[in-house]
């Protein structure tokens, strides 16, 4: 080969490897920034169902509280005109028992508490498969920058590389009360 056919060799490989490098560099960076975001998105999902859970609970409570006071005044017109038809006043007690009936034809508040349960459990499953999911996003962050050599070109770059924190969620059941009393 003469000197000018080494020179062309020479100058194609030395492109070829920073071509190589930069590409690589690239894809690294693009790697990080995409697996940061699947974390950020996966922690704004544990946001985003946490505040479901919240609004759900207050909404739940308010309509079986609600429900409960329908159901308790249902329960006492019931009574009187029970009370009415003992002593007598079977035509009276008969028209108050038949305006219950009328505005009051189905008492609910178990089908209540048992819809607010479902409710709940459904909420419970989708948070802890957000949580594992985050988790996981987590995991899979943390080992993409610290592998070799994601982590040098990272660190040449300039780019920060955060370590996130696997989520742990201990429940204190301690302070579990009856809200329904």
């Amino acid at each position: 080969m003469d000197k000018r056919s080494k020179i062309i060799v020479w100058c194609s490989a030395v492109l070829a490897v920073l071509f190589i490098c930069v590409v690589s560099a690239v894809t690294v960076s693009n790697g990080q920034i995409r697996r940061q975001q699947e974390v950020q998105t996966a922690k704004a999902n544990i946001s985003k169902e946490e505040q479901r859970r919240v609004d759900l609970f207050r909404n739940m409570v308010d309509a079986v509280q609600s429900y409960n006071n329908y159901e308790s005044s249902t329960q006492r017109k019931i009574t009187d005109a029970r009370t009415k038809a003992n002593a007598g006043k079977i035509r009276e007690a008969s028209q108050s028992l038949n305006a219950v009936v009328e505005r009051y034809p189905d008492l609910k508040s178990q089908s209540n508490y048992k819809q607010a349960m479902m409710e709940f459990s459904i909420t419970e499953n989708r948070l802890a498969n957000y949580r594992e999911n985050y988790n996981d996003d987590v995991q899979a962050y943390n080992v993409y920058v610290r592998r070799f050599p994601n982590h040098q070109i990272l660190s040449m770059l300039g780019n920060d590389t955060k370590t996130y924190k696997p989520l742990n969620y201990d429940v204190n059941n301690a302070k579990a009360t009856n809200l329904f009393k």
